[in-house]
Formats: structure tokens, sequence, C-alpha cells
């Protein structure tokens, strides 16, 4: 079966300032956009018009580029009449540069398909600054020359902005240089190896030159853009929040993936703005949801409670309020596993504690060389412990978030090494020279030479193997898988191909888990985490088909975040010592402590990152009545589709 074909039709979101669709997925939300892109050019086709396009590039419009592509070639869609203008670049970038957003448009889009050279509107960042303000007037000129947008696809930033319009933007703005928002700095810092290389200004295609467009598409795809998402369609336009101000347009839609949709009212509390069916998932997310808004633990609610917060439907239903709230309570009771790698269907409800002592092989599967301990470690250390085979399958290398210092100190300290046992010398010596000649000559934000990127994956390989022993894993039970889609050298990765996945396959076949561990965490839609998911649920979807039986799959999520507590399937305790022991093995991971190279808008180390996370579920389970434990490491079963 095909993804396609999993997927489910757009869903109006209910409560929000303007039109707003949630999809299953990004990838069905990209390939709507496509085809509504497709529509407006055939359109214009047919009349012997011109299509005047508005783009942006980054990773979340990058689905509908791809399937544009596929369009080209497979459904012959003719963009011979299109016209293309950019919406924002950095300013002083060079076009060749891969942060370039020329460059990543060039490659993801117009050298596949048949847009006229002439049609593609970019920005010139070499123009003299003297010279900004007579270049901007030209672009926009333009644009208004062409006949405007006839549609245009926008992303929105962490901090509210649409192109570089960042806070505060006026309503009047044209195209224009403008200076990057701290932010919206921070936001691409990875692109760019770090903050310090993310220009400071930026050129841009104002709100009026947006706002004169015919039609408006703004994408969001992510849990790291819920929060945003909801301040724009559902609180009031707003100057700090520029992607607000284009709600009043005539003809405008927010296209958006279920997690991006996480802290909309109709998602997260849909019962307050419409009829609900109230089946067991509802129910314990009302429930939780009441205990947290009443400052009151599950056995404490009253039927006041719930009519003093709009649930009295469930009451009338379900209730009275202790018999309800003793049913959520048995359900996050029964969360609770000391000993997660047990056959849960041979497990004494009633006995918890107790290890069933069934000796079997565990896969772990960790995208980069550090997701394993930092998210699981203390249930890595619990799985060995209880006697089960733990296999730890690394997907990708993380070579890319080495800093230069740390391979330039490992490379010296090989060549010492190889000096002191005169292994080589001279050869030692010349390696040595050619990393530190090319780390020292590598301008800001570019990627490296293949030896340096060598040297940083074996850096970061030994740092797994280290952090693993602490754990109790075996050697001979880590796999170092290297996907090819990750071996850029650059933050864009190539898409998954099938070698990616028969290596995935290979894997499990030669491991046979009777669990696998999977990271699921959804923020950046097209970032490693997810493709490695993908690729994994991918395969054992496949097997499924195949007629063979899957062993049982558990999402952990990472340094980000944790599951919601409704969404908890299963929670680990950790003691105090348990903790401490999974800290020691995310310490042996040393190129990513005290600043790692991509630390995201956090700035506590992951070690901080996991240990209050886990301490923080711990703390949410005690304040709805559970019992007090020190910390907490929480899963959700896969229920076999792509639609998280």
């Amino acid at each position: 079966m095909s993804l396609l074909n999993q997927m489910t039709s757009a869903q109006a979101v209910l409560g929000t300032q303007t039109p707003c669709y949630m999809f299953e997925t990004s990838d069905a939300a990209s390939k709507h956009v496509a085809q509504l892109i497709a529509n407006t050019i055939r359109e214009r086709n047919s009349l012997g018009h011109v299509a005047v396009l508005g783009l942006v590039a980054g990773s979340t419009p990058i689905g509908v580029y791809r399937e544009l592509v596929r369009m080209h070639r497979e459904e012959s869609l003719d963009m011979s009449r299109v016209m293309t203008f950019s919406i924002n670049e950095y300013y002083g970038l060079e076009r060749e540069q891969a942060q370039s957003q020329t460059r990543i448009m060039q490659d993801v889009l117009f050298k596949h398909v048949n847009i006229p050279t002439n049609n593609i509107h970019v920005f010139d960042t070499s123009v003299p600054q003297v010279e900004a303000d007579d270049y901007c007037r030209r672009y926009d000129d333009a644009i208004r020359a062409a006949g405007s947008f006839d549609l245009i696809i926008l992303g929105i930033g962490p901090n509210g902005s649409v192109g570089f319009n960042e806070p505060y933007t006026s309503i009047k703005s044209r195209t224009r240089l403008t200076t990057l928002d701290p932010i919206t700095r921070q936001a691409a810092a990875s692109d760019f190896f770090s903050e310090n290389n993310v220009p400071m200004q930026g050129l841009t295609v104002g709100m009026a030159t947006l706002l004169n467009a015919k039609k408006i598409l703004v994408m969001a795809f992510g849990d790291h853009k819920a929060k945003i998402i909801k301040r724009v369609v559902e609180d009031n336009p707003s100057e700090a929040v520029p992607a607000s101000r284009l709600c009043d347009h005539a003809d405008i839609n927010y296209l958006i993936d279920k997690p991006a949709a996480a802290a909309l009212t109709s998602i997260i509390t849909p019962w307050v703005i419409m009829s609900v069916t109230w089946n067991d998932e509802m129910i314990k997310r009302a429930v939780l949801w009441l205990c947290e808004r009443s400052q009151k633990a599950l056995l404490k609610l009253t039927d006041e409670d719930f009519r003093e917060h709009g649930l009295h439907q469930l009451l009338r239903l379900h209730g009275p309020a202790p018999k309800l709230c003793h049913r959520v309570f048995l359900w996050l009771s029964e969360t609770v596993n000391y000993h997660p790698g047990d056959n849960h269907d041979q497990r004494d409800k009633n006995d918890l504690y107790n290890h069933i002592n069934q000796q079997t092989d565990i896969l772990c599967f960790s995208p980069h060389p550090d997701d394993d301990v930092i998210s699981m470690g203390g249930t890595m250390i619990r799985l060995v412990e209880d006697g089960h085979r733990l296999h730890v399958a690394y997907m990708t290398s993380g070579n890319i978030a080495v800093h230069d210092h740390d391979a330039l100190r490992i490379s010296n300290l090989m060549t010492q090494v190889n000096k002191q046992y005169e292994i080589d010398v001279e050869k030692s010596d010349g390696l040595k020279n050619h990393i530190q000649q090319a780390l020292e000559s590598k301008k800001p934000g570019l990627g490296d030479v293949s030896e340096v990127l060598e040297l940083k994956r074996m850096i970061r390989q030994s740092e797994a193997e280290a952090a693993a022993r602490v754990c109790g894993c075996l050697q001979e039970n880590l796999h170092f898988l290297n996907l090819p889609f990750y071996q850029t050298g650059t933050i864009d990765k190539k898409p998954p191909s099938q070698n990616d996945y028969d290596i995935v396959r290979r894997c499990i076949e030669e491991v046979r888990p009777r669990q696998i561990y999977v990271a699921g965490d959804m923020t950046d839609p097209h970032g490693t985490h997810r493709v490695c998911a993908v690729i994994i649920l991918r395969v054992l979807q496949q097997m499924r088909q195949e007629g063979l039986e899957l062993p049982e799959v558990l999402l952990y999520r990472g340094a980000w975040q944790e599951w919601p507590l409704d969404q908890i399937e299963i929670a680990v305790p950790l003691s105090p010592g348990d903790l401490e022991r999974k800290k020691s093995a995310i310490f042996r991971h040393e190129t990513q402590k005290d600043r790692a190279l991509f630390p995201g808008s956090d700035s506590r180390e992951f070690w901080q990152r996991a240990e209050d996370r886990n301490r923080h579920t711990a703390a949410a389970y005690n304040q709805i009545g559970l019992p007090e434990y020190y910390a907490l490491e929480a899963f959700v079963r896969w229920n076999g589709t792509f639609d998280f």
C-alpha cells in the first residue's frame, strides 16, 4: 500500500480566525499545495497567460517542490509560462553557498523543470548597501509589472515572521533590506553550522506586496510550530506576529500537519468548541486537562469541578466523578512498567515489578550517535540489567555536529601517538597538515572535506561506543549503519533511497528483535529524526505486507520534549542511581557537551534537558495522584501508521 493511500483528507480546523486545514502528515499537505500550484499553472496556461508565483526556500516547502518536479516529469506539467519571484534571501551570501535560498531553489526545483531562466527572479545579494533601496524598488516594480502574484507560498518563523518580515514590520512595507530578528537567526543556526555564521541582514518582499497576491498559502509543519500557529490563527492579529497580519486577506489558507496543530483549541480541548465522541482517548485527555486546570489530583476531582469547566456532557454520560477519575487513575497506573522489555501479554497486571526473566533480543534505533542515551538511557540500563540482549543501531554518523576545534584536537593527538610509537610518522604528519589546512581555510557556514568528515565520523562513533558501555551494551551489539541519505556533509540531506531501506531491513533481519525502539520526534518534518523514523516504519510496513510477524514498536522522544501525559503508554521508573548513570553515558559524548553545535533554541546541555524532562514527567504523575517516582522515561506504541 502506498503512503498516499493511507492519507486521509484535510480536516478544517474549527475556532480559528482564518481558514486553517490540518493534514495527517506533512507529505499529504505538500502534495495538496503542489496540486493547487499545478492547478493555477494549468488555468493560466489555458488562458495563454503567465502564472506568477512567489516562492520561499527552506525545509517546509521542499516536499512541494519535489512533488512539482514529479508532476512535471510524470504528468507533463508544463511550466514554460511560469514566472517566479523569490520572497527572501540572506544579504551578502554568495549564490553558490549551500544556505543560499537561490541555490536551494535551483537544486530542488528550477534545474528540474522547464521554467525559462529569464522568468526566474532571485535577489542579488551582492548589491552595495547604498544601492539597496533603489534595487529593492525595482524588484517590487517587477512584481507589479508582472501583474502581482497569482499565488504565493510562505512558511512561518518561530517568531511569526513571514519571509524576512520580522515582528513589528509595517503592514505597508514593500521589498527592502531588513535586519534579521535574533530568533530568526537562532532558528537558522543549524543551517550555517553556528549562529555566528548567520547573516545579520536579509532581502525580503514586504507585507504590502504579499497582501497584493491573489492567493496566499501558508505552511507550517512539526510540533515546534504548534505555539506560533495557535497565536497566528486563534488570537487577534498583532504587529508582534507578522503572519497574523495576513489573516484579513480575501483568499488565504493555513495548511498544517497534525504536530503543528497540537496546541489548537479544537485539537487539545475540542469539547470547548464542539460536541465530541467520548471514547477512552478523549476521556483520558479531558480528565487530565481538568486536573491541570483545577490543580487537583485525579481522585480529588468532584462533579462540581467537571461542571465548572464545561464538562457537563462527559459527567452525564460517564460519571459520576469518582467513577470517571478512578477509571483514568487505573489507566495511568498501568502505564508504569519497571521491566519494559518483557512480554506484556505474559505479565501479571497485579505484579508489575517482578521480572519475567525471559531473555530476548531488543533493538534501539538511534538517529544520531547520542539519541539513544539522551532519550532512553535509563531504559537501556534496565533492559541490560534484566538480561536482554540490547542492540543499538546508529543510523547516521552525526559527523556534521562535531566542532572543528575538536577535530583538530583529535587529529593532533593521533599524530602525537603515531610519533611516540614511530607509526608511519610521515603519513601521519601529512594527514594532520591536510586536516588542519582544510579546517583553517574553510569559510564560515561551509561543509568539510571528506577526510575531515571521516575523522568526525570516527569521533562520534567512539563516543557512542563509550556511552553504550556505560549502559552495559556489548560492543558486538552496536551497529553503525551510516545511512547514505545523510552523507552529504551539509545540513541539507538527500531523500532516502532504496539503499537506505535495504540497510535498515538487513539490520532488523539480522537482529530479529522482539521489541524495537524508534525516535518519534517529528519536530522538523524534513529533519534526520523524521527521515529515520519513516525509513524504519516503511520497512516494517513492507514486512507486514509480506506476512511477517512484526515486533512490538515503541516510540521515544529526545532532547527537545516528552510525550504528553495523555499519550504515554509505557513509563519506566528511574532511581536516582539510574539517572546518574544515564547522565554519565551522555557525558561520554564529549564533543556535544558544554555547547553543542546544533543546540536549537534550548541553551541547556543535553544531560540537563534529559534530566529535567525525566524529572518533570515523574512530577506530572505525582501531581495527578500517582506514586512519587524520582524520574520517568516515557514511550508510545506505534499504531502502524504515519500519523504522528
